[in-house]
């Protein structure tokens, strides 16, 4: 699961039931505009904590809302000293992996040589490359580049959200889910446990007095009975679009029926920590 918490990576992780997750990514760590990386005394107390319940720990770097100077960085020029600070962190502070969330103008003709680079870079350290992928725009990556990943975590959200209030509805349907894992599987031909499907944990609004998001857990404790279902009407006439307990619960099925990797969460801080909690559901199916 990712952990959104980059001002107080403690408290988020305190936040986090470790017990029920395998891997924890920081999300985001990423280097200023000269490819620098702030030394951060957080990172060894996060890992000690994660690594005493046997979760791996990985430095997540990009995101959605990314710098825009990583397109610089990822350079030619620039390239090689930005993956040695890339690296340099993950020795440090004894990270499990590294995974590249890079989305939207950082795929770009840049990526495959960064990828390969940090590949070489990273493997003579018993260090796992990872990356956040979406199935939309995956065609612009070659199959020798994702080859170079030990997992992908397959964003399998954000059909639609408030980019797109002429699409109301739900961002991340069941069959999205299916769609993700079939590309990515048979069409990309990555093996199944290579893969790990994406699941929400937090939701859309769209309409009249709708929020623009809300989190799994605010809109459960504002919404009475909504861990049921994948939708709240109000009475302003907004929706809220999001996935329930039951919808969560299918997903996980799916990655068990078809042998994948596992499942990956955005973001953890946004479960509810009580009888409703997504991540009680999703274990709950692991284990039965």
């Amino acid at each position: 699961g990712y952990l959104h918490s980059p001002w107080d990576w403690v408290t988020g992780v305190n936040s986090v039931d470790l017990s029920r997750i395998t891997d924890l990514n920081l999300a985001f760590i990423n280097p200023d505009s000269t490819g620098r990386f702030e030394t951060n005394a957080a990172y060894h107390e996060v890992i000690r904590k994660a690594h005493d319940k046997q979760v791996k720990v990985f430095l997540s770097f990009g995101g959605g809302s990314a710098p825009a100077y990583l397109e610089y960085l990822m350079e030619e020029g620039q390239r090689a000293a930005f993956i040695s600070g890339l690296v340099s962190v993950a020795e440090t502070y004894d990270f499990d992996g590294i995974d590249v969330d890079l989305e939207n103008a950082l795929i770009n003709q840049h990526y495959a040589d960064f990828v390969y680079e940090l590949a070489i870079a990273l493997k003579p350290k018993n260090k796992i490359l990872t990356a956040a992928l979406a199935s939309w725009n995956a065609n612009q990556i070659h199959d020798s580049t994702l080859a170079r990943y030990d997992f992908i975590n397959v964003m399998s959200y954000d059909k639609t959200g408030p980019w797109n209030l002429s699409r109301p509805g739900q961002h991340s349907p069941f069959s999205m889910a299916q769609d993700d894992f079939n590309y990515f599987n048979q069409n990309r031909k990555i093996a199944a446990e290579k893969i790990f499907i994406g699941l929400p944990f937090y939701g859309y609004g769209f309409g009249n007095g709708a929020p623009t998001s809300m989190t799994y857990k605010n809109i459960i404790s504002t919404y009475p009975g909504a861990h049921l279902s994948d939708s709240v009407s109000l009475a302003t006439g907004g929706n809220i679009y999001y996935n329930g307990i039951p919808t969560i619960r299918q997903k996980v099925s799916l990655a068990v029926d078809r042998k994948a990797g596992g499942v990956m969460i955005w973001q953890l801080l946004g479960d509810s920590n009580n009888e409703h909690s997504l991540l009680k559901a999703i274990n709950e199916v692991k284990n039965r």
